[in-house]
Formats: structure tokens, sequence, C-alpha cells
């Protein structure tokens, strides 16, 4: 297994089915804690409800003391109030500790007949009490059938109770008598409660483990069916193919969560088809502008190689050669910039530029050019940009001999730079045949010519194979600028908008 597939993440269908599972059996568990505890709660009520009205009988036998015959009547009143409430028991201590009345022993907690409040009672206060080894904790008469069904309880282990305590003392008693002031431990057996809620845990423990394997097994069906429209949407992608770009993934079967999605998707597949026409046509373009320089230097090639010629006919042939080689080497440096340009084309050296300046320099270079073709040239206006000077010059430069070559004889070429809002503006304007719009909309595009019988026009570094408008455009748009056609009336006007700051 390679390195990619063993940290492959999870499928969505696992994730949502493992996060709802495991929300479900989170809200199963605290559900099921919330019953417990309301359940266990609920035995507290129960038992404090026996042990506090189990205290108001105490406490009333205690105050139907009003001699000594009552007093040696009062164990036997305490024993007969526990009639029928099993599991109950009281033990009265006297103000040193010792046990003076048990209905059934009990082994308590060292300290907890300590700090008894006068009023009141304390509790409610819970403990376990171990057997020992006979299973036996005393207890006769009446008292021992009342105990007979805790017996095997006892034999098993241990046992839990849950008390209360409270001081109280009859006033009638004899002086120094162990009723004046004593301590009333009432308690009550819970094991029964602590057995039930063992038991029902057990229960709902495997009911939520249960549900839990349910719950799963629902979130994968749910997430099956609810992933079902990206599995029609993978199928239609499945569909688009480079000989059938121009398909779109459809919107109306998916959900409105994903119909954002699926937009940016048929947006993107609409850019790759607009790239991709792109790159055919500029490959289809490449070959047709590359075929005929090399077909011209080979059928000269061959032509001078038929037969022996002189030096001056070789000559000749090596010139036109070298003029078709030098036509090649400008269509190839011409490709590199703009395949620089499709990359990020940087500026290789930034510095202030007159725009003015520029303009006249390229004036005397076509002045010439100008003189033979009956046209004038004109420039008014200054502006100061942060620019490769070079790559400025090459723009210029081509815009203004685009100008001359479509500019009618006996017209003037004008060139006019203004600079407002933190933008520098060259526009070179020329007279002569308008500009379809249906043209204008591809004239910047690579290898595109609007009059093909002008190939091989003029003089420019790249005449003829229709990039000249296409580096311009790349070099404004590496400087942060951009450049715009504006043709009507047998008026022509080019705009190259640059910021005054290149960054």
């Amino acid at each position: 297994m390679t390195g990619t597939g063993a940290t492959r993440p999870r499928s969505l269908t696992f994730r949502l089915t493992a996060l709802f599972t495991l929300a479900s059996t989170t809200v199963l568990l605290v559900l099921g804690a919330a019953v417990a505890w309301a359940v266990n709660a609920h035995f507290i009520e129960q038992d404090m409800d026996s042990l506090t009205g189990k205290l108001h009988l105490v406490q009333h036998a205690f105050a139907q003391v009003d001699g000594k015959d009552a007093l040696a009547r009062l164990p036997e009143q305490l024993d007969n109030s526990l009639i029928g409430h099993h599991g109950l028991a009281v033990t009265v201590f006297d103000r040193d500790g010792r046990a003076v009345f048990a209905t059934e022993p009990l082994a308590l907690p060292p300290d907890m007949t300590r700090d008894v409040p006068a009023q009141g009672y304390k509790g409610p206060l819970s403990w376990e009490e171990h057997a020992n080894a006979s299973g036996q904790r005393g207890g006769e008469g009446d008292r021992q059938g009342a105990t007979a069904t805790h017996a095997a309880a006892s034999a098993q282990g241990e046992r839990h109770f849950r008390g209360i305590v409270a001081r109280m003392g009859t006033a009638h008693a004899g002086a120094g008598s162990a009723w004046a002031d004593a301590t009333v431990v009432i308690a009550t057996e819970i094991s029964h409660h602590e057995d039930f809620m063992r038991a029902f845990l057990r229960s709902m423990s495997g009911v939520i483990v249960v549900a839990a394997v349910l719950m799963g097994l629902l979130g994968w069906g749910v997430t099956r069916r609810g992933l079902a429209p990206l599995h029609a949407l993978r199928d239609s992608a499945a569909g688009v193919t480079a000989a059938r770009l121009d398909q779109r993934l459809p919107t109306d079967a998916v959900p409105v969560e994903m119909v954002e999605m699926v937009d940016s998707l048929n947006a993107m597949l609409a850019r790759l088809e607009d790239s991709f026409r792109r790159l055919s046509d500029f490959s289809s373009d490449i070959a047709h502008e590359l075929r005929t320089p090399v077909s011209n230097l080979m059928m000269q090639t061959q032509v001078a190689l038929s037969r022996a010629r002189s030096a001056d006919d070789y000559r000749e042939v090596l010139s036109s050669n070298a003029e078709e080689l030098e036509r090649l080497s400008r269509m190839i440096s011409d490709m590199l910039f703009l395949a620089q340009a499709d990359n990020g084309l940087m500026l290789p050296h930034a510095e202030p530029v007159s725009l003015a300046t520029e303009v006249a320099g390229l004036f005397e270079f076509y002045e010439a050019l100008a003189e033979s073709a009956g046209l004038r040239l004109h420039s008014e206006g200054d502006a100061s940009v942060t620019a490769d000077r070079l790559m400025l010059r090459r723009a210029l430069s081509n815009l203004l001999s685009n100008a001359l070559r479509h500019a009618r004889a006996g017209s003037t070429v004008q060139v006019t730079i203004s600079q407002r809002d933190g933008e520098a503006s060259v526009c070179v304007r020329n007279e002569g045949d308008t500009i379809p719009a249906a043209q204008a909309a591809r004239l910047f595009d690579r290898f595109y010519r609007a009059d093909a019988a002008r190939v091989r026009a003029g003089g420019g570094s790249n005449e003829g194979a229709g990039l000249g408008l296409a580096i311009t455009r790349s070099i404004a748009q590496a400087h942060g600028g951009d450049i715009r056609l504006a043709s009507a009336d047998g008026v022509t006007r080019f705009f190259i908008v640059l910021p005054t700051a290149t960054p």
C-alpha cells in the first residue's frame, strides 16, 4: 500500500453515518442518565417520606411519656410502631453513645451520631453494612420475622441503608434516665432499590447499544439516499470529455445546497472550454504561421541545389533564407513572450518613464515610413509612469505601426497623452476603415488579423503574424493596466491605460 492510499480520508457516507450515530448515541446516553437520575431521586424521595413519617411516630411516642409506667412501655411502643414496615429499623442511643433500644442491630458509621442538630434531623445518610462470618446480625422476638426476608441478603455479603438522625428526649423521665437526652437513628434498607437500579441500568445499556446499532444502519441508509444527487452529479461529470466540453452539469436535479457548487463547476467548464478552444486555435495558428516560412526555405534551398549556380545566385538565395529565418526568430520570440505573459509576466526593470519622450523617439523611427505613405505624425500631452522602458516602448511601437499600416493616405496619425486620477492614458488615433464589432471582439487574440491582405505590409517586429496587439495587451496588463479599442465613422482609437505608479 502506498503512502497516499494509507492516508486517504474516509468517505463522506462513513463520516456522516459516524456523526449521526455518535450524535444519536450521545442523546440516548444523556436521556438514559436523566431517567436514571430521576428514578434514583424518586427512590430517595420515597425513602425520606417513610423515614420522616417514622420519625414523627417516634417523636409522638416520646411526647406521650408522662411517668415511669409510660417510660417502661416506651420500648414496646417503639417496637410495635414498626410492625408491617419491613426494612425499617430504629436505634436509640443515650448521651454516652450506648444503644438503649434497637429494633434491629445495625453497624453504623462511627461519626453518624455526631453533630446532630437540636431541631430537625441530620440526613439523608447512606452507608453499607457488611455481614459477619455466620451471616447473622442478631434480633429477637417478632423482629426475627420482620428481618427474615433480609437474612439471605445478609448471608450474601452486604446491605445498604439510608437513614436520618435526630435528637429527642422525654421531660417525665427520672433524673439520669437514658431517655432524657437520646439520639434516635431511623434507617431503611435500600438494597432492593439498588438491585432495581442495577438491573435498570443493565437493561438501559442494552437498549442504548441496540439503538446505537439501529441508528448507525438507519444513518447509513439515510446518508446513501441523501447523497444520491452527488452520485448522479458524478455520472454527469464523467460524460464531460475533451470532445464534449460544451456539456454542462444539471442544476434542476440537485438540492438547493448544491446549486451554487454546480454553478461554479459549470462556470469552470465554460472557462475550460474557452481555454481549450483558444489553445486549439493557437496550435492551429502556430502550425499555419510556421508552415509558410519553412516551406519557403525548403523550396528555395531545393531550387538552389537543383543545379550549379554562381556565387551571386547563392548569395541571393541565402539572403532570402535569412529574411525567412529572421521572421521565424521574431515569431518564436513573440510566442515565448506571450507564454511568459500567460504565466504572470514580471517587469524586469521598473523606472520612471516619460510617455511623451518615448513617443517622440518612435516618431523619429517611423518618420520615413510615414512620409512614404503620405501620412503625418502628431503628438500632444505628456505623463510619467513607472514602467519597464523597453516593454512599454514595444507596446507603443506596435500601436503606432498598426495605425500607420491602416491609416488613409494624406491623414494624420494622432497620439494624445493625458493623466487623471492616478492613471495615464495614451490614445493612438488613425483615420481609415472602421473595424466591425465582430472583428473588434477578437482583435487582441493571438494570430488574428482583421485584414489578411495586409499580411506582409509595413515593417514591425511581428508584422503579418497577428501577435502585435496580443503582445501590447499583455504588456499593458503586466503593468497593471489595460488596452481598449473604439472604432466608428472611419476613425479608430486604441487606448493604453496605465497606473502612474505600477506595482
